[in-house]
């Protein structure tokens, strides 16, 4: 495969990974939210909810799983942030009717509305069909669709305080086109 090739492929793949959050199924946005947990508690004056145990979220296509949920509001009672933790923290959605799920795990997911931002920290993994990107943290910015994917070595003044074998290095797998 040419290096311009490859380049192209690694693009389209990156895009379609980042476009998770942005092409759900039709109707997914319009869904009520269904929240199951062991425990809920409300706090209606702070603005933030919280669910622990068993945690399961479902709108529309979209699933995420998780031990806890953290959900902020803003003034308005809309979500300002998110956070879903577990061991791992799982999310499924199916983008568009006829293309395959889009799962994700990480040991922390976080949602910024305000921002726009969706965070997948610690062990990081987003994979659709053979497609796979994976490292220590994902971030994506919904807005202008930029995806980032790191090791848990970059950004550190000191890399030698993190042995190369546990960095969690970025891995990305872009299938041939006969796969």
């Amino acid at each position: 495969m040419n290096q311009n090739k490859l380049t192209l492929n690694l693009l389209i793949f990156l895009f379609q990974i980042s476009s998770i959050s942005l092409q759900a199924l039709p109707g997914d946005s319009n869904q009520p939210i269904e929240i199951e947990a062991d425990f809920a508690e409300l706090d209606d004056e702070q603005g933030e909810t919280i669910y622990v145990g068993n945690v399961i979220v479902i709108q529309g296509s979209l699933r995420m799983t998780g031990e806890k949920l953290r959900i902020i509001l803003d003034d308005k009672k809309d979500i300002q942030r998110a956070i879903m933790t577990g061991q791992p923290a799982t999310f499924k959605q199916r983008p568009k009717i006829d293309e395959k799920e889009v799962e994700g795990e990480s040991k922390t997911i976080e949602y910024k509305a305000s921002e726009e931002f969706l965070y997948l920290i610690d062990n990081a993994k987003v994979v659709q069909g053979k497609r796979l990107a994976e490292g220590h943290r994902i971030n994506y910015d919904i807005k202008n669709k930029i995806i980032t994917i790191r090791s848990a070595r970059a950004d550190i003044f000191q890399r030698d305080l993190i042995k190369k074998e546990s960095s969690q290095r970025v891995k990305i797998i872009i299938p041939s086109e006969e796969s």
